[in-house]
């Protein structure tokens, strides 16, 4: 019964960097049957360090070598792929019809943008976002929590780039992979962050 409820489920993933590229891959491995990804840029050698990409993706656009390894886990699953910068004028266009959304975006002006349009344009769909990721802090620090209805926050929501704290695989992908496990429970009608005592997600004021 749960594959076949994924099967049918379809996730739309803005941004398919660091973040992005490794909830697409957990989503498929788990059997989540349709993705739609959207990102302009191409995969670049400093990239690999914590990207799901390889050396020979290099110069391509991300979308299309992510759909290409996606099909190589999955070659049934269905993915449409859009190389174009997310925006508000086509947002809507972009990710109408799908049942979750991921916001995986690097920069916070990107984030911005697609959760305050995604939710001002499809407020009974949920939406997956992070914040908070970045060094290397203790792994136990990152949580997923909701901010408010239908908007869940994954990292620990204050660790931002800088000199001192640069992206780290590690931590990129523990974020990622909450992301990933919270759009799973979504698709199952669970709450992400429901604790096992039913006391449920805390909402932030």
């Amino acid at each position: 019964m749960e594959r076949k409820v994924l099967g049918r489920s379809r996730v739309g993933i803005a941004g398919v960097g660091g973040l992005g590229s490794h909830v697409a891959v957990a989503l498929v491995r788990a059997g989540v049957g349709g993705l739609v990804l959207a990102d302009f840029d191409s995969v670049e050698e400093s990239n690999l360090e914590r990207q799901c990409y390889f050396r020979d993706q290099v110069g391509r656009f991300k979308v299309e070598a992510l759909s290409e390894t996606l099909v190589r886990i999955n070659p049934v699953v269905e993915i449409r792929c859009f190389p174009v910068r997310v925006t508000a004028d086509n947002l809507v266009e972009l990710f109408d019809g799908v049942d979750v959304m991921v916001e995986a975006f690097d920069r916070a002006d990107q984030k911005s943008l697609l959760v305050s349009t995604f939710r001002r344009r499809f407020p009974a769909i949920p939406l997956v976002a992070a914040s908070g990721v970045a060094g290397i802090g203790p792994a136990n620090r990152i949580i997923t929590r909701r901010a408010v209805e239908n908007l869940y926050i994954c990292g620990d929501g204050k660790s931002g780039v800088g000199a001192h704290t640069p992206l780290q695989a590690p931590r990129v992908g523990i974020v990622a992979h909450h992301q990933a496990l919270a759009v799973l429970r979504l698709l199952h009608g669970l709450d992400p962050c429901d604790a096992d005592n039913g006391d449920g997600c805390a909402i932030e004021n």
